[in-house]
This record gives structure tokens, C-alpha cells and sequence, in this order.
């Protein structure tokens, strides 16, 4: 069964008892039993829910894993992954990583005693060396954010595997159509489904998926004991947005490519960040690792903030606003908007100045964004 096909029908098959194509939405906080102890299948929302195990069904089946599990935010999707670490033990991450994955560990786990440490991942040497006896966990975002690096998961996941390591690759830029980490060699796989997954801006969501049995309940038990699960609406709401998944990346990618091609050619620009752009040192790897070159794209704007300000405030079509994945197009400034929360040291590090734009590219129609940007630039 090929992907669009997957996407229409995961988690949507008919109800069960009734026959409806669009099956039911079960509100319930808690379930009959049939007996002390004799349940049904289902005891209390928190722990399982017949609405939000549809949802855990797609994700898996999209990702190609065995489980899946969803949760209130990615946010929350991310912290029951750390919450499989204990103290002393070292996490580490891709040096381009979102601000939210960055505040977790550096201001909340660290006060667990568990410590991370920052590594260049496009350099396999570097990564190996920072491995240490405490290391325990390797994290990663390719493409990244909102640098837009394609970091090589096939070659990561064999360093991983080798030093006994987990290895979690947050997909939420590429989505399940554009990448399969768990095919490339991940142990987890991160979902915000805010983003893509459900493609509306309408939902705050998370998700896991997963083929490592042990790994999976201990996790389904965290997600029980932690209790950040999302409403039965809400995961209706997702595999709502999921029968269009397909449909809706094909287009995100089309824009995207079509934006970054003629930000290259401006004068204004400095440097473009695309997956699927020619000129890219990665584009050999994303091509090999992923379908197409998702929504999702960055540049340098031509003397700083200031011409970058008047970028983004000039934009009509694209929508000022944090956030991504939605049908709408959306530009931030990653500085001081969605990467604030770093440290100023940690940003220029990372590459992100002041003069760093980021576009959530939509499915509107293409010739229409491209002269938006256009008149943009003309201000910038």
C-alpha cells in the first residue's frame, strides 16, 4: 500500500459498530467494566482511549514502526523521551536544534542531573568522539531547525547502535512522506503533530513511533504516569489532517522549492537554506533521504536586522506568526521569536543571527507567494 493511500485510510478505517467512514469521537473520561478488574479494553482516557488509539495506529503505520503514541504537544512527546534517562547520564544533540528541545534540556533536565552536550552531527568523527561511558541518548532534527542541515541518520544510527546508544530523530520538518527514520536506522521517532501531521494550525499535539518492544512500554508507561495525553478532539482533529498529508506535502514542497530558487537568484539575499536546492552541500544526501524537500526554508537577509525587519513586515500572504506546517504560509525571525529562549553566545554558534529569516512555505498557489516575497525583497 503506497503512501497516500496509507494516509487516507490509517487510524480512519470504517466504525467497528456502525459502519461510519468518519468513525466516532469517544469523549469519555471513563469506561464501564463489565466486573472488578474486567474491562473492556478501556479503563480511564489517560491510560487509553478508543479515538487516540486510532491516532497511535497511523502514526505508526505512517512511520513504518510497530507503536505509536500521541501526546498533548511535541513538547510533551519529547520530555517522556527524556524521561527514559537517569542522572549522570549524557544526551547528546545535533548542534541546530529547535529552541523548545534546547530550553527542555538545558533549564529542566539539567536539574535532574542529567547534562547534554552540543555536537556538530555533519561531522561523524566529532560525534564518535563525544561519546562518552555516561552517553546514553543521541538527538537529532534533520532537516534541522531552522538551519535546514541534512545530517546523514543512516551513518548516525550504525555510531548508535555500535556504543548502544538510543537514537531520536525529531521528523517533524521532513513528516512521515518525506522521511522514515526508523527505516534509516532511528530508535524513536518525534513528532510535534501541531505541524504538518495535521497541517492546520488548529492543535497543539506530539507523537512517538517506534518498533522497540521493551522501549515501547516503558514508554506507554511514562505516557500513563506523566498523563500529557491530548483530547479525543484533538486527535480527531489529526487524523483529520493526516488523510491530506500527502496531498498537502507535495504542494508545501513544490512553493518552497519554487521560493528558494528565486531567493537565490536576489540580490538582496546572502545565503539560501533548502534541502532540494542544486547548490546545496547536502542536496546528494536529502535526495537520497528524502522524497522531496518539505516546506520548511531559511536566508540570510543582505546587511542584518534591519533590512530583514522590513522583509518581514512588508510579507501580505505570509503571516508574521511562530509555528509551522500549517496551510497558511507563515516567516519568523528564528533570533527573536521561535529561538529566543538561547542564549545569544549559543545562537551565533548555531549560526542564527539577526539576519536570519525562516519561511513556513503554504499550499497557496505558487505564482501568488512568489510575488509576495518579490515585493518584499524590494523593501528589504
Amino acid at each position: 500500500m503506497r503512501f497516500a493511500t496509507k494516509a487516507v485510510r490509517a487510524g480512519n478505517e470504517p466504525d467497528e459498530k456502525t459502519g461510519a467512514v468518519s468513525p466516532p469521537i469517544y469523549t469519555a473520561s471513563t469506561f464501564a467494566q463489565d466486573g472488578i478488574g474486567k474491562p473492556r479494553g478501556y479503563e480511564y482516557s489517560r491510560s487509553g482511549n478508543p479515538t487516540r488509539e486510532r491516532l497511535e495506529r497511523a502514526v505508526a503505520t505512517l512511520e513504518q514502526g510497530r507503536h505509536g503514541l500521541a501526546f498533548s504537544s511535541g513538547l510533551a512527546a519529547i520530555t517522556n523521551v527524556g524521561s527514559l534517562l537517569k542522572k549522570g547520564d549524557q544526551v547528546l544533540i545535533c548542534n541546530d536544534v529547535y529552541g523548545g528541545t534546547f530550553r527542555l534540556f538545558n533549564r529542566v533536565f539539567s536539574n535532574f542531573g542529567i547534562t547534554f552536550k552540543m555536537v556538530d552531527a555533519t561531522d561523524l568523527d566529532s560525534l564518535e568522539r563525544a561519546v562518552s561511558n555516561r552517553t546514553r541518548m543521541v538527538w537529532l532534527e534533520s532537516p534541522t531547525n531552522p538551519l535546514m542541515a541534512i545530517l546523514d541518520i543512516r551513518a548516525i544510527s550504525k555510531v548508535a547502535k555500535n556504543r548502544g546508544l538510543i537514537l531520536a530523530v525529531d521528523n517533524t520538518f521532513a513528516s512521515p512522506y518525506l522521511q522514515n527514520p526508523l527505516k534509516l536506522g532511528a530508535t524513536i521517532v518525534v513528532h510535534s503533530t501541531t505541524k504538518y501531521i495535521s497541517g492546520h494550525s488548529d492543535l497543539i499535539g506530539g507523537a512517538l513511533a517506534l518498533s522497540d518492544q521493551e522501549l515501547y512500554e516503558r514508554l506507554k508507561f511514562l505516557q500513563n504516569a506523566m498523563g500529557a495525553v491530548p483530547s479525543p478532539f484533538d486527535c480527531y482533529l489529526t487524523l483529520r489532517g493526516i488523510r491530506t498529508l500527502y496531498l498537502r506535502m507535495v504542494q508545501h514542497s513544490s512553493n518552497a522549492l519554487a521560493i528558494a530558487e528565486l531567493l537565490e537568484k536576489s540580490d538582496k539575499v546572502r545565503n539560501v537554506y533548502y534541502p532540494f536546492l542544486r547548490s546545496s552541500k547536502t542536496y546528494k544526501l536529502a535526495r537520497r533521504q528524502m522524497v522531496l524537500g518539505g516546506g520548511m526554508l531559511s536566508f540570510t537577509v543582505k546587511g542584518g536586522y534591519k533590512p530583514a525587519k522590513a522583509f518581514l513586515e512588508s510579507l501580505k500572504l505570509f503571516s508574521l506568526a511562530e509555528s509551522l506546517g500549517g496551510v497558511e504560509s507563515l516567516a519568523e525571525h528564528p533570533a527573536r521569536m521561535t529561538h529566543s529562549s538561547l542564549p545569544e553566545k549559543e545562537r551565533k554558534k548555531m549560526g542564527i543571527g539577526d539576519d536570519l529569516v525562516r519561511l513556513s512555505v503554504g499550499v497557496e498557489d505558487r505564482d501568488d507567494l512568489l510575488g509576495d516575497v518579490e515585493q518584499a525583497l524590494k523593501r528589504a
